[in-house]
């Protein structure tokens, strides 16, 4: 590691250009001060935090990438964390990046991507974040307080421009922290068939408002809100967004009419393959109701194969609340991870590889060595009369059926959504429509463990042939509720009344189901608005004109495969 002995003081002098650079007197915004203050059970204060905002760096194109500087103000060696968002650089970004990691001995610089926050050109999903990221890089190489230990950090999108960045990683990268982030932009628009509408339409009106401040956003969700039904239920379905967000967003058109991942449109999006050779230390963070737990999943396993130092953590979160009630774990969890790796600190609470999960239904914590713990499974069967039990009952017979209207389609409740209605919720409600089938077990005489993914293997048969598959797992408890656990949807091949057995991935969970509770399989044939409805009628998403409903049987033979978890 190089040094340059005065970094962050008047005087400090280094990077390539061998220039001086003098301190700014400027305090982070008084937003940000105020916010910081908030904060409790975090580790002390190290340092004061500095501020050097307005800095203009040069994008891969030519043009100006808005940045913001925060530095530890006294005299050392410190390493640099980069920070780039399209949700602006003002609050919560500026005091949970700039200002709490600038006070425990890191540079941050926190910076807008291209065509946002004041930088110039023109933001489009994915497309230009490589090439920005290794131009900011190239400018930091130039910069008296850089020392040349770089990490990255930062949730969701900010998760995604740092596997950009993996892609062809500069040799200063060194560390890596994606919290609640994503890797595939196509698998946050679609999954396995089916538009998940809700999400795109929050992707969209946060892109577009959260970058010009406080305000502009607050206006911008409450517009969604009022627009929501009318947009998610337009005859057709495209062009509808256009009122609730206030304008068209073409990039927001082409991700969700391109169902297709081998389409061109997608060409350069998925950065997964960052993972698959990387040697950089990556600390990942997530939530059991995290829109984007499955893809942080998928990103350790990866990283794993590739015999990279990596660390999991998932708590009892959604995507949103993992960065505020969970925000004191998940500060610390970074914390460590760069320190250990940056500052060659391992004093850390946990910066060594493995997974750290939370339980639900037992509220621990479980350290483990790997996830998942173990590839057993043990298979529970639905049968009649809305059984659920652990013998087959060993033949494909009709065991129940329902008809779906997409004129009435079965509603979206809870889950891994981006919005404040996600995670976990009593369904009691919802189960008692007539296009709700469930299947429950008896009461359990001891605790059962489920830690891993779950999936059903469900034999289907409709009278059209146009139909989703919506499968969840739920816990009931000694009052009657039922709690979601996790869950999953498919679009169904056009295979008209003949019974076929389709696999419904339902997500990771690592969940205790306790004695007298009973474990409940919920089946029906769509979740609106998170997906988008199927219409029916064989029409495209987004034409489709015509709802035409469709009778849904599930017959014997099919059954949830649950993950055996040691107690």
């Amino acid at each position: 590691m190089t040094s340059h002995t005065g970094a962050g003081v008047p005087g400090a002098t280094g990077g390539a250009s061998g220039a001086t650079w003098v301190a700014p007197p400027g305090r982070p915004p008084l937003s940000a001060r105020l916010l910081r203050a908030t904060w409790r059970s975090l580790p002390a204060r190290r340092y004061e935090a500095g501020w050097e905002p307005g800095l203009e760096v040069p994008a891969a194109d030519g043009g100006t990438l808005r940045t913001d500087h925060y530095f530890p103000r006294a005299e050392g060696d410190f390493p640099t964390l980069l920070v780039r968002s399209p949700y602006g650089r003002g609050v919560p970004w500026s005091p949970m990046y700039g200002v709490l990691f600038a006070e425990q001995g890191f540079h941050v610089v926190l910076q807008s991507c291209r065509g946002t926050g004041g930088s110039g050109g023109v933001f489009h999903l994915w497309r230009n974040e490589a090439a920005d990221g290794r131009a900011t890089v190239a400018w930091l190489r130039d910069r008296p307080w850089f020392n040349g230990a770089l990490g990255t950090i930062g949730p969701s999108y900010l998760g995604y421009v740092q596997w950009a960045l993996a892609l062809d990683p500069p040799p200063e990268l060194r560390a890596m922290v994606v919290q609640v982030g994503l890797h595939d932009p196509h698998a946050l628009f679609h999954r396995n068939g089916a538009l998940q509408l809700e999400n795109a339409l929050l992707v969209g009106s946060g892109m577009t408002s959260q970058h010009r401040g406080f305000g502009p956003f607050l206006r911008a969700t409450l517009r969604l809100g009022r627009h929501l039904k009318e947009m998610t239920r337009a005859l057709p379905l495209r062009g509808s967004y256009v009122r609730g967000l206030g304008g068209e967003v073409p990039w927001l058109d082409g991700a969700m009419s391109h169902p297709d991942a081998d389409d061109p449109f997608w060409d350069g999006a998925y950065a997964g393959g960052a993972a698959a050779g990387s040697h950089i230390p990556t600390c990942l963070i997530s939530g059991w109701h995290d829109a984007l737990v499955d893809q942080t999943v998928e990103q350790y396993g990866r990283l794993r194969r590739s015999g990279c130092p990596t660390s999991l953590l998932i708590g009892p979160w959604t995507h949103t609340s993992a960065l505020r009630e969970g925000w004191p774990e998940v500060f610390a969890e970074s914390l460590a991870w760069l320190r250990a790796h940056l500052c060659d600190d391992p004093s850390g609470p946990r910066p060594r590889a493995g997974a750290r999960v939370h339980v639900g239904g037992q509220g621990r914590w479980r350290d483990l060595d790997d996830w998942p713990p173990s590839p057993a499974t043990a298979p529970w069967f639905p049968a009649e009369h809305g059984r659920f039990t652990r013998r087959s009952p060993g033949s494909s017979v009709p065991l129940a059926s329902f008809r779906y209207d997409p004129a009435d389609p079965t509603p979206s409740l809870g889950g891994p959504l981006l919005s404040r209605t996600s995670g976990s919720r009593d369904n009691r409600r919802l189960e008692k429509r007539p296009d709700v089938l469930t299947f429950t077990s008896e009461p359990l005489a001891e605790p059962m463990d489920v830690l891993g993914p779950v999936t059903a293997r469900l034999r289907i048969s409709t009278d059209t042939g146009y139909a989703d598959v919506f499968a969840r797992l739920c816990d009931v408890d000694g009052q009657g509720r039922s709690w979601n656990v996790c869950d999953g949807l498919v679009r169904l091949p056009t295979t008209p009344e003949h019974p076929l057995e389709v696999t419904v991935p339902m997500s990771s969970t690592a969940h205790r189901f306790a004695p007298g509770h009973r474990v409940r399989l919920q089946i029906s044939a769509g979740a609106h608005p998170r997906f988008a409805r199927n219409t029916g009628s064989g029409e495209p998403a987004l034409e489709a004109t015509t709802l035409t409903p469709v009778r849904v049987t599930v017959h014997g033979g099919s059954a949830l495969e649950l993950p055996r978890g040691a107690r």
